[in-house]
């Protein structure tokens, strides 16, 4: 720890998210006659708004842990942190992926873990996994309930019971060296938190998923999360200098330089492993000066290829900007057709490129400069700053229109992957022509959109947004939609996920992606650190 340095803690506390949608109700999002209209036309949906469910409405599967082990884990705990009640079961239910959401909407009975709770040290954690390895109780530890996999499911298996720990008390700001620009985390503090509290020194982390507002430091680890300013500060993988773990046979603390070459580098056994390992308390991550300045533009492009030949010269020439997104032809049309009009001079065919530059004065005006160039050599016009800032104001604000569109009787979901710049084309051709063709067979043809969010030197991410009519059975429809999109993915050479991690819903094709001698690896692995198996059961794992 650094030199009198007293550990911190935010004082604003995470909002919790809404039971049965993505985040606070205050920012639910309803559908325009524009939309309604589009949906009509182009999907057949009907568009006639249903109300949320009521949460007095949902019922939950009944507790199966013991009146016995709910009293010794209060004493382990404190009884307020040991939870039992419907509403706290019920927020901690799964994820907010579309098929979660749909569930949520079930007058049957749902799966729920059977009790909540909430350590506040890592002590705490490594004592609450002795106790449940004893008493085979599956352990499923929950950040900010943010996973699209199924990743905060509560798979119970073989167990008798299963609980979730969440990690919310574990809040603090533990050490700040600003002299080497590392900062450590406990793995509950959320994105706002940990930016107010390095922000107040100067500092900032700097990463910005759409998930940004309520996922945790832990949750970021645990799925080798990857923000939109990747370009410019690196996936979270990258910013991790060192890692606490707690696991049934012990802690671990893991990193102590920069660079090592100390043998494989047991970090990454825990970096993506999503809890089925042992449970992150704290991170010690890379931070850099809060920018002084941030410039943007915009850019149009005749057509995808194009676009994305002019993205991979901004990264292979090392000049890449702090953001740097290409939308399709459908998603920019559509984009441009739920707004109106984008601000500046926006394009009214072709593909729209984001761009945004961080940093000191002079670091800004030299990466802008040298990307303009390249961009507009290679076939850009430039739009001007507008279109790039009104795409920053309401980045994270995608899953509220599309709780919107499920409301309104639309599917509305997305996938990932990711692959080199010249398999780039065969895989987006492939993930739509799966989607397109799964979907109109099932009698809901679908609108499916395409960005790139996030490059590298060799490759780059390929996000997806598919939207159809909901079938009489939407879980059935997406699942055999979402199948056939998988199996086009494994089948054109790309990562089954980029950033939104394996969890239930990837773990179908980790043997395509690790080989059965890889599945073997991480059993064995698994067996050894948690030898009754009860961390987060179900998911990753072949």
């Amino acid at each position: 720890m650094s030199d009198a340095f007293v550990p911190e803690f935010p004082t604003t506390p995470a909002p919790a998210m809404e039971w049965d949608a993505w985040g606070v109700a205050e920012s639910r999002r309803h559908l325009s006659a524009q939309v309604t209209d589009l949906l009509q036309q182009a999907l057949g949906v009907s568009a006639e708004q249903s109300p949320p469910p009521a949460e007095a409405d949902a019922t939950l599967r009944e507790s199966a842990l013991a009146p016995n082990l709910v009293a010794e884990l209060r004493e382990l705990l404190g009884a307020d942190n040991v939870r039992t009640d419907t509403a706290s079961r019920l927020r901690h239910s799964g994820g907010k992926s579309t098929p979660d959401l749909l569930r949520r909407k079930a007058t049957e009975p749902q799966d729920a873990p059977d009790a909540v709770l909430l350590p506040g040290t890592h002590n705490e954690v490594m004592a609450l996994l002795r106790f449940c390895a004893a008493e085979g109780v599956a352990v499923v530890p929950f950040g900010g309930g943010t996973s699209v996999v199924g990743g905060v499911d509560p798979v119970r298996g073989r167990y008798a019971a299963v609980v979730t720990l969440d990690l919310r008390r574990l809040d603090a700001l533990v050490d700040l060296d600003p002299v080497s620009g590392v900062a450590t985390l406990q793995a509950g503090v959320t994105g706002p938190q940990a930016e107010q509290v390095l922000g107040a020194h100067g500092f900032s982390l700097g990463h910005f998923p759409q998930s940004f507002q309520f996922a945790t430091i832990g949750g970021f680890a645990a799925t080798r999360s990857s923000g939109q300013a990747s370009a410019g500060y690196g996936r979270f993988d990258d910013m991790v200098e060192w890692i606490r773990v707690a696991t049934p046979a012990g802690s671990l603390d893991l990193g102590r330089g920069p660079a090592s070459a100390a043998g494989p580098d047991l970090r990454e056994l825990f970096v993506g492993s999503e809890g089925t390992l042992g449970i992150i308390t704290e991170v010690g991550l890379r931070v850099h000066p809060v920018p002084e300045r941030t410039a943007y533009q915009a850019w149009s492009f005749p057509d995808f290829e194009t676009g994305a030949a002019a993205l991979r010269s901004v990264v292979q020439s090392g000049s890449a900007p702090t953001v740097m997104r290409l939308s399709d032809e459908a998603e920019t049309g559509i984009n441009l057709a739920l707004s109106g009009d984008i601000g500046g001079d926006s394009p009214t065919a072709g593909c729209l490129a984001i761009t945004t530059f961080e940093g000191t004065d002079a670091h800004v005006d030299a990466r802008y400069a040298e990307a303009t160039t390249l961009l507009a050599a290679v076939g850009g016009t430039a739009l001007g700053e507008g279109p790039a800032k009104s795409w920053e104001h309401g980045r994270f604000d995608a899953p509220y229109l599309r709780d919107a569109l499920l409301n309104a009787g639309a599917i509305a979901e997305t996938l990932e992957t990711a692959t080199r710049w010249s398999n780039l084309s065969n895989l987006r051709t492939a993930v739509t022509t799966a989607l397109t063709e799964s979907l109109t067979a099932q009698g809901t043809p679908a609108i499916v959109m395409c960005h790139i969010s996030h490059t590298y030197p060799t490759g780059a991410s390929l996000y997806f947004t598919v939207v159809c009519a909901q079938a009489a059975d939407p879980l059935a429809q997406w699942a055999t939609a979402k199948r056939a999109a998988g199996d086009a993915i494994v089948a054109a050479g790309g990562t089954i996920t980029h950033h939104h991690a394996v969890g239930v819903d990837h773990r179908p094709w980790m043997e395509s992606e690790v080989g059965p001698l890889g599945g073997r690896i991480l059993r064995a692995v698994k067996d050894a650190i948690d030898p009754a198996g009860i961390l987060n059961p179900g998911k990753l794992i072949p």
